[in-house]
This record gives C-alpha cells, sequence and structure tokens, in this order.
C-alpha cells in the first residue's frame, strides 16, 4: 500500500507542476501575442513611411508647389504594444525608452544591472513583454556603444 500512496503523491506533484507549466506558458503566449501586434504595427508604419518617401522620389513637386504631407517617422525606441498608451495628462508614458535607460544608468554609476533591475526601476517590470522592451533596447545600446555589456546579462554604464 506504501506504493500506492507515493505514486497518487507523485501524480499529484506532476499535475502540480504541469499546471504551472501552463500557466507560465498562457502568459508568455499572450506576452509574444502582444510583442507580436506590436512588430505587425510598426511594420505597417515603416512600410506606409517607406512608400511615401518612393512616391516622393519618383514624382517630386514642381517648384512653387506646396510641400508633401510628411509621413509619420516610425518609432524604434521599444517593440511594446503599450507605446500608445498615454497617462492623466495626456502625455506618452512609453517612448522615451532610450533615454529613460541612459537617465537611470546615469544614476547607478559605475554597477552592474540585470535588464530585469532597469525594468523595475522603470516600472516596467509588470509582464514579460515589456522587460523584452527593456533587454531589446539594452542590446540596441550595447551596438551604439552607449552602455556595455559586462557579464552574462549584465549591463554596465560606458565610461566617458
Amino acid at each position: 500500500m506504501v506504493s500506492g500512496a507515493r505514486a497518487a503523491h507523485n501524480i499529484e506533484i506532476t499535475a502540480e507542476s504541469l499546471q504551472e507549466d501552463l500557466d507560465r506558458l498562457r502568459m508568455q503566449k499572450q506576452a509574444l501575442e502582444r510583442e507580436l501586434a506590436a512588430v505587425v504595427a510598426h511594420l505597417g508604419s515603416v512600410q506606409r513611411a517607406l512608400g511615401a518617401l518612393q512616391a516622393l522620389m519618383r514624382d517630386p513637386a514642381p517648384a512653387g508647389a506646396a510641400e508633401p504631407q510628411q509621413a509619420p517617422a516610425p518609432r524604434t525606441d521599444t517593440p511594446s504594444s503599450a507605446d500608445a498608451d498615454t497617462d492623466a495628462d495626456g502625455q506618452k508614458k512609453y517612448g522615451r525608452l532610450t533615454e529613460q535607460i541612459l537617465d537611470y544608468f546615469a544614476t547607478v554609476g559605475d554597477a552592474d544591472v540585470r535588464a530585469r533591475e532597469v525594468a523595475a526601476a522603470l516600472g516596467r517590470d509588470t509582464d514579460s513583454g515589456s522587460i523584452n522592451a527593456v533587454r531589446s533596447t539594452l542590446d540596441r545600446l550595447v551596438g551604439t556603444s552607449r552602455i556595455r555589456r559586462s557579464g552574462r546579462g549584465l549591463y554596465r554604464a560606458e565610461r566617458s
């Protein structure tokens, strides 16, 4: 009988583990769907801007003609779908991610920090999509030598 109780206990533990995996995967799926929607929206805006520029190159306005309307510049600071969210004052909450991250690094000095810590300091640690937006921006900043990678998953302000 001991083996039957042990088997039941093992089944219970396995079921709990699978339920945790299911919950985690559902959250990850939602975050990926949000991120995909943001990429699709960004792709559309880039395609529209490129189409407008190509049209201008094919058919330049004659001298004295009215200036063509400018297409809105595509945003590149964060892939998060929350880009359009505004605060109570109507100001964008997102959109200055690069500047916010650089300001954060100016305050931490010569410390190694993780992307999750940066996201938490900026109030962007609510879901994996927001944290991934911070990670992507950190990687872009490393690529442009504005910050540096100091270890696996660690970032540090670039010395000036």
